[in-house]
């Protein structure tokens, strides 16, 4: 093994092998700082310090001073130097840098949150109604006989008219006394009323009319209300879920360009949930006033399926 002496201004012994290997250039941006060695220079970047083996090569620019932020390309060295204060590095260029252009060789790094949301249509495969039959008498027992009575024959209208795949449950019972007041005086009970709500869940929306005209016409005076919903809203939810999380992301771009910055990775996703808007149906008229052959008209639209999704990026300016 040979020992060749080398000087820079700084006493180094270099250490050669039959084979030299040659690295490969790397880029070192920093600031110029003297060494502990006389007439030595580091280039002391971020996270290390580089030695600059021939300082001397540009030392006669007149930027070439203390605390000027340079970038220098060349490659290190497997040099053995008297103090050993950073990596040995041999320039081939350097030039200075502005403070700006430091400030972004070092970028900041910040946080951004987000929300993102989506609305999915999609058509009901459910329809849920409530159907009630109310009677008033002056006894309690005469209104619960007559509504019982009432209500029996609703139930198998409803159970023939909607057919095997739909369910008929009871969903509500009352039995109220019907009272009047008068000033100064306690309240007098004039009669009772009694309600039977019954609750008719189909998978076949076209029979929702037809339901509701069958239930007028066995004796249910009251429908409380129309509900659609979807059932099986995996697909429906799933799409939702995307297209706000697709949104999210995208506003977090924005925000980090015109940051002058860019989103480097995804710290946090969370999902604030999903709901189902209803469609609001239309039927016209009143049960009471349904005409005999003419069916209840229902509309069924779509439903509104919306997510929200809200995100957390890291941002890097």
């Amino acid at each position: 093994m040979k020992r060749t002496l080398t000087t820079t201004g700084v006493v180094a012994f270099i250490l050669a092998a039959a084979t030299i290997l040659h690295a490969k250039d790397i880029t070192v941006r920093g600031k110029l700082q003297k060494t502990v060695e006389a007439g030595g220079w580091l280039v002391v970047a971020s996270d290390a310090k580089y030695l600059i083996l021939n300082a001397k090569d540009f030392q006669r620019n007149d930027w070439f001073k203390e605390s000027t932020n340079v970038e220098a390309v060349g490659e290190t060295k497997d040099v053995m130097t008297t103090a050993m204060e950073g990596t040995p590095f041999e320039a081939k260029s350097m030039r200075p840098i502005d403070q700006a252009r430091a400030a972004s060789d070092n970028p900041r790094v910040t946080r951004v949150m987000v929300l993102g949301d989506s609305v999915v249509q999609a058509q009901p495969d459910t329809a849920i109604v409530t159907i009630a039959v109310v009677t008033q008498n002056r006894t309690a027992i005469t209104a619960q006989q007559e509504n019982a009575t009432k209500t029996d024959a609703v139930v198998r209208a409803l159970k023939a008219a909607a057919g095997s795949g739909a369910e008929v449950k009871t969903s509500g019972y009352s039995l109220q006394p019907q009272r009047v007041y008068k000033a100064n005086q306690p309240p007098t009970i004039t009669g009772y009323e009694a309600r039977n709500s019954v609750t008719v869940t189909l998978n076949d929306l076209t029979k929702v009319g037809t339901v509701i005209d069958a239930a007028a016409q066995a004796g249910a005076n009251d429908v409380s209300g129309i509900q659609f919903t979807l059932r099986q809203d995996r697909q429906a939810h799933d799409r939702a879920l995307s297209e706000a999380t697709q949104e999210a992301v995208s506003k977090a771009k924005v925000i980090a360009q015109a940051l002058g910055g860019r989103v480097v990775r995804i710290l946090e996703v969370q999902e604030e949930g999903f709901q189902q808007r209803p469609p609001v149906p239309f039927y016209a008229g009143e049960v009471t006033m349904a005409k005999a052959g003419v069916a209840t008209p229902i509309e069924v639209g779509a439903l509104d399926i919306t997510s929200k999704v809200q995100l957390i990026a890291e941002v890097e300016m």
